[in-house]
Parts: structure tokens; C-alpha cells; sequence
């Protein structure tokens, strides 16, 4: 099969259009024929940091990036009812492990998907597991949103970003995001009830009595963030790790703070499939390339200029 693969880290151009074995479904596991594949910071920070020889997932020719698939079920392996051959399904299968999702076919287990969501192009669908995911655990089970609270989405442009701004509203929360000014629009129609240039103005001024934060930013952010903080709030940090000496200085603001890592959930899943299909969640598709763009696809990504998902095309729906 047709695989873009990284034989070790460095710059995008380090990604490779070549030919690896088709994978093949095991016990409760799906063999998932990929339509699209999306691309997250995690998969061109994992590019350039290199060093996952030996990871679960990892090729003898080297990393097959991609968690966000979503493609058709070509056949299933022992023991699985869930679904059967012909089946659309999305997801995102052994995060933080290597399913692969950069070329044609990806093996998991069945319980690490979920339907396509009526409606979705595959490329829609590819989107949304990975940065829907982190953005419904962020809120719901860390945070635990409730109708009324005060949310501060930082980079709410972005791709968790576009994503918690439209769960933390559907949660019935008042949702602040900061984004440059050329994305305001774009923030206020996803539904956010302000939105902050964070270029001109610092936030920690502007705002005040935020209940939860989902940053994924950090460095002075967090701290920044803490100010504007009610006491109980809590504060997710999504792409950098809390210290002891960090989680104090949230503490002594009565603020609870903590690194989370995105987790396969096929229950979650369907509760988004449902907000998705009830109309208070869309995916944002900022760019859609093919498969043998993937360099270029990285390269857009690492740029910071994108609102939404960038997506490789693997079959023209």
C-alpha cells in the first residue's frame, strides 16, 4: 500500500511517499481503508523530534504519522460485532502510539471508532477525532463545564481551539477566545461571546472571572491566565506539562491546573457524532491536500496561518 513515511526526525521534507505491507486485522480488531487523514501539531512535533525507534507502530522503513482517519471497513478481525465490512467509520486509533493514518490502510481496534457522522465528507470527518476528543475531555471530564461558567479558550482559531469553543458553547457555558484580529470573525461564528486580539491587548487585562482556561499554549500564558481566574476554576494545559512549583502558584489561587493527553474514546466519540449531527459542532477544513503533499501539508501547518484542519486526501469521495 501507498504510506508517506518519515525514516527519521528533521524537517518535513524528511516525509516520504513509498510502498509498505498492507496491515492485517487481528482478534477485535478493523481493517479501515483510509478516505482522508488529518494533521495535528502532535503529528509534525513528533517529525521533528524524531528518537520513537522501537515505539509501538513503527515501521522497519521508519513512523507512518496520523491518528485522525476516517475511511471505510474493509474487514474485521475475530471477535468483532461493532461493525462489518462496507461501514464508514472515524477516529483515532492507539494515540499516542502510530496506527499510520498517512496511508492507505490503518488497522485498531474496533472500540477505537466510531460511525462516520451523517452529513461528514471523509475529509469533514477526519478533522474532528483527535481535536474534538481533547477539547470534550478538557471540558467535560477535567474542567466539568457547567451551564453559566465563564470559558477562556486560548488559540480558539486553532484546531482544539475551533473545536472548544463550539463543545464549551454547546455546554452552555459564555466562551472567550483570543486569535489575531483577521480570525475574529471567524471565532464569533463558531459562537464565541468575545474574542480578544491577542496581539494588541493582553488578555489579563481584558478579561476577568474565568472559570476554566484550555490553553495550549503556555509559557507566560499560564501564569497570565491564573490572574483572570475565579477560586475553584480550573486550568488545562494541553501541550506542556505543569510543574510542582506551577501547580503551587494555581493553588494558591484556589485554581486547580494539569497536563492532559488526549485518550481513544468510543463513547466520546458518539457524543460528538450526536453534536455534530444535532448542528452544534462543525468541522473547519482549512486546506485539503493529497497524500503526496504531506511535506507540504507540514510546512502549512507548522506556519501558525491556518483556522481550522488541515487534511490529506487519500481517495477522492
Amino acid at each position: 500500500m501507498r504510506a508517506v513515511v518519515a525514516a527519521e526526525g528533521g524537517p518535513a521534507d524528511v516525509l516520504r511517499l513509498t510502498r509498505v505491507p498492507k496491515p492485517r486485522p487481528e482478534m477485535t480488531e478493523i481493517l479501515v481503508r483510509v478516505h482522508a487523514a488529518a494533521i495535528n501539531p502532535a503529528d509534525w512535533k513528533t517529525r521533528a523530534a524524531g528518537g520513537w525507534a522501537g515505539r509501538r507502530g513503527v515501521t522497519e522503513q521508519g513512523a507512518i504519522l496520523g491518528w485522525d482517519v476516517s475511511g471505510v471497513v474493509e474487514a474485521v478481525g475475530r471477535g468483532v460485532t461493532l461493525f462489518r465490512p462496507g461501514d464508514e467509520v472515524s477516529g483515532m486509533p492507539l494515540f499516542p502510539h502510530f496506527p499510520g493514518g498517512y496511508s492507505e490502510y490503518v488497522v485498531a481496534p474496533s472500540r477505537h471508532f466510531a460511525p462516520k457522522p451523517a452529513g461528514l465528507t471523509h475529509v469533514e470527518a477526519a478533522a474532528l477525532p483527535l481535536v474534538s476528543l481533547t477539547a470534550y475531555q478538557a471540558l467535560t471530564d477535567y474542567a466539568k463545564v457547567r451551564p453559566g461558567q465563564r470559558v477562556l479558550v486560548h488559540a480558539a482559531a486553532g484546531g482544539v481551539g475551533h473545536v472548544a469553543v463550539q463543545i464549551a458553547k454547546a455546554l452552555g457555558a459564555h466562551v472567550i477566545g483570543t486569535a489575531g484580529a483577521a480570525k475574529h470573525d471567524f471565532v464569533r461564528g463558531l459562537g464565541a461571546d468575545e474574542v480578544i486580539d491577542y496581539r494588541t491587548v493582553d488578555f489579563a487585562d481584558a478579561v476577568t472571572g474565568v472559570d476554566v482556561v484550555i490553553d495550549a499554549i503556555g509559557g507566560d500564558y499560564f501564569d497570565r491566565s491564573l490572574r483572570v481566574m475565579n477560586p475553584g476554576g480550573t486550568l488545562v494545559a494541553l501541550n506542556y506539562d505543569v510543574d510542582p512549583a506551577m501547580r503551587e502558584r494555581a493553588t494558591e489561587r484556589g485554581v486547580v491546573s494539569d497536563f492532559m493527553l488526549v485518550e481513544p474514546d468510543r463513547a466520546q466519540l458518539l457524543a460528538i457524532r450526536d453534536l455534530v449531527e444535532s448542528g452544534r459542532l462543525r468541522p473547519v477544513v482549512a486546506a485539503e491536500l493529497p497524500l503526496a503533499d504531506a511535506a507540504k501539508a507540514h510546512e502549512l501547518g507548522e506556519s501558525g496561518r491556518t483556522a481550522g484542519k488541515i487534511v490529506l486526501r487519500v481517495v477522492e469521495d
